[in-house]
């Protein structure tokens, strides 16, 4: 039981999803968050997902608490009949979630190493992992959360790249070599005071870790397109997050996992901008046109590093990366 009897709740929803709902709850001298997985995301296209994602993020929480304690938010209680479980509520004046930081123009390098570091270290624990692999076959939530809403989608929109982007959407499914958490975003993860905190691993799959290191990535190559002042310093992160990753990295060739990674990188850049999922601060159409300039080329004439393709993003900028105007010339 988490309310003792006699206990009066109260139950406040959260924003910022698309994928489930999501409470804090109150009760006498603490609080909770409870997180339910929903049938069909909240966003303008058909986006369906199997809600027994629910059950596997609340294991991947579970395998990297056993890694890194301070990595999640402690695990309280778990109803998979329901389809939701209940974790500590972490309260945002000492766990404020790095995308609104980032938004806001506070830009620390430092945050980025240490999500590049734990990123790697959890991939490492995982894998060669047998059991893992066996406990999140979840090929087909990933399918429906990730290939199909992201590869898929946006090479239907781009009929002259979808050869290469449905190459990258078999190459992903079929590559299953470490635990992947599958949203590593910015909105995703708390700056806590012992590092980062990650939340929402409905999308856990037993794959290809390049995926994360490429997802998150991502997205610090798009803000770099609306943080006045900070293009650098964003472009930076995203160097310094992909080099403490890579050191992390002992189950493969490194370059094998950049190689993957660097090929994902602008398919993902083009599908949060043509996908079922597209980013929400990309407003301006100078902004979405960049990026699928900048992408499509990356497709057509793939980089072989990580370092490669934001050599080519911060080419393509200009000098305005330096001068942080916020927007491509």
């Amino acid at each position: 039981m988490l309310a003792r009897p006699g206990e009066a709740a109260r139950w406040t929803p959260l924003t910022g999803g698309v994928s489930s709902d999501l409470w804090r709850v109150d009760l006498p001298g603490r609080s909770l968050c409870v997180k339910r997985a929903l049938a069909k995301l909240k966003v303008a296209a058909d986006w369906q997902a199997p809600v027994s994602r629910n059950a596997y993020e609340w294991a991947w929480m579970r395998f990297a608490s056993g890694h890194r304690p301070d990595s999640v938010p402690e695990l309280l209680a778990h109803d998979p009949d329901v389809g939701l479980f209940a974790m500590a509520f972490l309260p945002p004046e000492n766990h404020p979630v790095w995308k609104a930081e980032l938004l806001r123009g506070e830009v620390r390098v430092a945050t980025a190493a240490a999500v590049g570091e734990l990123l790697g270290t959890l991939h490492a624990a995982s894998a060669g992992d047998a059991a893992l692999a066996a406990e999140f076959a979840t090929d087909d939530n990933f399918h429906a959360l990730r290939i199909e809403p992201y590869l898929l989608a946006t090479a239907a929109a781009h009929p002259g790249l979808r050869d290469v982007l449905q190459g990258v959407a078999d190459r992903t499914a079929t590559t299953r070599l470490a635990l992947v958490h599958g949203d590593v975003s910015p909105k995703n993860i708390l700056v806590g005071p012992s590092g980062p905190v990650l939340l929402d691993a409905e999308c856990a799959w037993y794959g290809d870790p390049a995926f994360d290191l490429a997802f998150c990535v991502n997205h610090l190559l798009l803000k770099s397109l609306v943080v006045p002042g900070h293009r650098a310093d964003l472009l930076r992160s995203a160097r310094v997050l992909t080099e403490e990753y890579v050191r992390c990295v002992d189950w493969e060739p490194r370059s094998a996992v950049e190689s993957r990674a660097a090929s994902l990188l602008p398919a993902l850049l083009l599908a949060r901008v043509d996908g079922k999922s597209p980013v929400e601060y990309l407003t301006d159409d100078r902004h979405r046109l960049f990026v699928r300039t900048v992408a499509s080329a990356l497709l057509r004439a793939p980089a072989p590093t990580v370092t490669d393709v934001l050599d080519a993003w911060a080419t393509a900028l200009g000098p305005s990366t330096e001068a942080g105007s916020g927007r491509p010339d």
